[in-house]
């Protein structure tokens, strides 16, 4: 039988977020989020057929039009016209896996019944999660403020039989799920237009992917560093105890015992007195990475337990509250928090793969035999520094920007949308840069005959010789950096 993972408005870590997501696990909802949603459901229903008063988003315009009252009559249409009008997104297709997080995330965000939706609308939220029906949205049209309305449009637009989806890797109308899966379009009530747009889901979904993928490529990395550090024949002591925790940085600590476990207890007599930084200087470089990591996931698994939309219903004390939950400044800050730190990984991670080609300690030039004759891995440098210097510019804070919308309505915004997706390329480049670095460290190391490893680094290194040889002349090195990227990412999974 299929592991479950019940929704009952429980606090969900990412580990447990990911665990799920990552062994298909259906998703229900329990008991008492059903309840939640009901009584929520129930209250604002009672609310919108007193019609005594304006709620903003439930019986008036969006936006700058908030003061414009919509009759009973219309509140139905009200919420079909916000969601065709709002899916104006643009540029690239989301990938579908991230597409995926964000219909998990908002089906989270809806249990909790602070937003008047019916059951029906989470469960169908839900449906599409289990089977695997993603709705096409893509990148480009969130300003990050009032939640990420573009991608959430177009994520929920197929709940009412509109829009496209993904279904077995081909993109259909929504129409055709009435005819492959049985199932109407919905009926959507008040507010539920509006609930489904306003949140921070596509941010807080590329958030999650990108920590996940950020903690599996940090330890990764890390031991990759540490065998780039045996093969220049580099110093053990920057990484004893006593010294790195004089400085009492908590990702410093814990990084110098990490590369303490990984490094080979060797006795070789070191000719030198120094390393450089890139070497000497992992626990406090890639510590300060770590640190960074470990906040931003902090910020991001609240962000995945908390109320996102608006208004906000409170049965218990006979309120609707209109206020700003979906402005997207928290996730913003962060990951543009984020994006720097890990470019940092990859600036430092080429300075290794630059001394490691440099010609010295024993080293041959460029790490090929007839160096002049063969260029060996001299390009591979280059590379590396081009795919760097693209991760510079991309950390320009999205999060300072700001343009005045909705005729000065949403006169502040985060730009946390383009912020999420910024980041996201700062990872795949550093996936890059990490398996140009594993691969020089490995051509390096083949020089260093009858040397050790420590059991880890012996690990890794075995893992890219079992796939890419070394290399005694020039050849085609595209394709062994492409496979050691590619095997990498399989690693990550």
């Amino acid at each position: 039988m299929m592991e479950q993972l019940v929704l009952n408005n429980q606090w969900i870590s990412l580990e447990n977020l990911e665990h799920h997501f990552s062994n298909e696990h259906e998703v229900v909802l329990g008991e008492k989020a059903k309840h939640a949603v009901i009584v929520g459901c129930e209250f604002l229903q009672e609310k919108v057929s007193l019609n005594d008063r304006p709620y903003y988003g439930v019986n008036t315009g969006f936006g700058s039009l908030c003061n414009t009252q919509i009759s009973s009559d219309d509140l139905q249409q009200l919420q079909i016209n916000l969601l065709r009008s709002h899916a104006c997104g643009m540029g690239e297709k989301v990938p579908e896996e991230l597409v995926k997080r964000m219909l998990l995330l908002k089906a989270i965000a809806l249990a909790k019944g602070y937003s008047g939706v019916q059951l029906a609308t989470v469960e169908r939220l839900l449906f599409f999660y289990n089977n695997d029906i993603l709705p096409v949205v893509f990148e480009q049209g969130s300003l990050g403020a009032s939640g990420d309305l573009a991608p959430l449009a177009h994520l929920s637009l197929p709940l009412i039989g509109e829009g496209e989806v993904w279904v077995e890797g081909e993109i259909i109308p929504a129409f055709r799920l009435k005819e492959l899966y049985g199932v109407e379009p919905l009926q959507l009530q008040a507010k539920e237009g509006l609930a489904l747009l306003n949140g921070t889901q596509f941010m807080n979904a590329y958030a999650a992917f990108i920590v996940a993928k950020s903690e599996r490529l940090f330890e990764k990395g890390l031991c990759i560093a540490a065998l780039s550090l045996e093969a220049f024949d580099g110093r053990h002591e920057p990484f004893q105890a006593n010294v790195n925790e004089l400085r009492r940085q908590s990702g410093q600590i814990q990084v110098a015992e990490k590369m303490r476990k990984f490094l080979c207890a060797s006795e070789r007599i070191k000719k030198h007195v120094q390393d450089p930084y890139s070497f000497r200087c992992i626990p406090q470089v890639h510590g300060a990475t770590l640190d960074v990591l470990n906040f931003v996931k902090t910020t991001f698994e609240n962000e995945l337990n908390a109320v996102t939309d608006n208004p906000t219903l409170f049965p218990e004390v006979d309120q609707i509250v209109s206020a700003g939950n979906f402005h997207g400044q928290p996730l913003a800050l962060a990951m543009d928090f984020l994006a720097i730190a890990l470019a940092e990984l990859g600036s430092i991670s080429e300075r290794r793969i630059y001394k490691l080609i440099s010609g010295t300690r024993e080293l041959p030039p460029f790490l090929v035999k007839h160096a002049g004759l063969n260029s060996g891995f001299m390009i591979v440098q280059y590379s590396a520094a081009s795919i760097v210097s693209q991760n510079k510019q991309l950390c320009t804070p999205s999060s300072v920007d700001n343009i005045d919308s909705s005729n000065g309505q949403e006169d502040h915004v985060s730009m946390g949308a383009n912020a999420a997706t910024k980041c996201k390329r700062v990872i795949d480049n550093l996936i890059s840069i990490t398996a140009l670095e594993w691969l020089t460290a490995c051509q390096a190391f083949d020089f260093r005959v009858g040397w050790g490893l420590g059991p880890e680094t012996k690990t890794i290194f075995e893992a890219l010789r079992e796939e890419i040889p070394f290399m005694e002349t020039d050849r085609y090195l595209h394709k062994d950096m492409a496979k050691a990227r590619a095997i990498l990412l399989q690693r990550l999974r």
